[in-house]
């Protein structure tokens, strides 16, 4: 995973102080992992169980594992909300 630097001046434009920029990052990361979440329980809940009689064996299921990595390879939540709302697709009203 390459690890790339936020310029904190960057945030500091589009909010209005970067703790601000922050917080909205922070809400719409969670709304990110929130959707990634239900995704995935939708479908691990379309993957018929293994059933075995010796529960003792630990069996991997191959279509579990494909969705498992799949949803691996995306980009991390934190990361896709802050490009969101650094390219500006992130309306926030501060009360």
């Amino acid at each position: 995973m390459e690890i790339n630097p936020v310029d904190l001046r960057e945030i500091d434009k589009r909010a209005s102080n970067v703790y601000e920029g922050i917080i909205v990052t922070a809400k719409r990361a969670r709304l990110i992992n929130s959707e990634n979440k239900i995704e995935f329980n939708a479908l691990m809940s379309t993957i018929p169980e293994a059933t075995t009689d010796d529960e003792s064996e630990d069996i991997d299921n191959p279509a579990q594992l494909k969705i498992a990595l799949e949803l691996e390879q995306r980009k991390k939540p934190h990361l896709q909300a802050l490009n969101e709302f650094l390219d500006g697709k992130i309306d926030f009203e501060v009360k």
